[in-house]
């Protein structure tokens, strides 16, 4: 499904420093609502970072953020409200261990957004059967592979019918094996029309599912490109660079 015309998310010149360090310089950004926008660059350059903004997790210094006109950024923002609309997975899963599967992903739906019981635990049971986990209902996430964990916690955040999906880096602390099947999940959500916003390290997964590439480097938004236009044409220099060490590391690794 392509994106439309419409801006669902709205940033402009957003500002964050840590202590005396600027991790983002300026960064200003619309995305359209069931776009599907890839955020890449080198380590350290305010790619998490700004996914963390956009959620509430990281106070900004300055700038502004907007969800459907909703200025999230004004004095006295019911965070908790807005996570509802603005999902988020990390790299860690962050699933509580002392529940098991179905209970740790009701547990937004009903205690947050006091959805009754029956409703809330025939769609938790419809996406875990999309992402091929339904017989892992009442398993514990000690039980469960790194993948699957993942899994759930993609499943979790939807249940809670957000606007937009915010995932950071949500394969890096897998096992190469495990990667695909929570890449196939991410793609699967993509042809559904689902707006999201990507941080990731995979440039395969990027050229496949973005409708536009974001390139970051140094706290600033260097280049932004549709993927073929971007992997093939880069325009800077610096994403040049880091194109070029990307494919000498990927050579490098089919060659051992």
């Amino acid at each position: 499904m392509s994106p439309n015309d419409q801006v669902i998310l709205k940033i402009t010149d957003l500002k964050k420093r840590f202590d005396q360090t600027d991790v983002l310089n300026g960064i200003s950004l619309d995305v359209r609502q069931g776009e599907v926008t890839v955020i890449i660059g080198p380590s350290g350059c305010g790619k998490s970072t700004l996914l963390r903004c956009l959620n509430g997790l990281e106070p900004i210094n300055s700038g502004q953020i907007e969800l459907n006109g909703q200025l999230l950024t004004a004095p006295g923002t019911d965070w908790s409200t807005v996570r509802q609309k603005i999902g988020m997975v990390f790299q860690n899963y962050e699933l509580f261990p002392h529940l098991n599967v179905i209970n740790n992903i009701l547990l937004g739906p009903m205690k947050v957004q006091k959805r009754p019981r029956a409703e809330a635990l025939a769609e938790a049971e419809s996406w875990l059967d999309r992402v091929g986990l339904k017989d892992r209902a009442l398993s514990y996430p000690r039980q469960l592979s790194g993948g699957q964990k993942q899994r759930v916690a993609i499943v979790r955040a939807l249940c809670m019918a957000p606007e937009i999906m915010l995932f950071d880096e949500v394969t890096a602390s897998l096992d190469p094996e495990m990667v695909r099947e929570v890449l196939d999940v991410m793609l699967n959500l993509a042809k559904g029309g689902l707006t999201m916003l990507i941080v990731t390290h995979e440039m395969a997964f990027a050229k496949a599912v973005a409708d536009r590439i974001i390139f970051m480097d140094d706290g600033l938004i260097v280049e932004q490109a549709n993927p073929e236009d971007f992997f093939n044409h880069p325009e800077s220099e610096r994403a040049q660079r880091f194109l070029n060490i990307f494919q000498f590391g990927r050579v490098h690794r089919d060659k051992n």
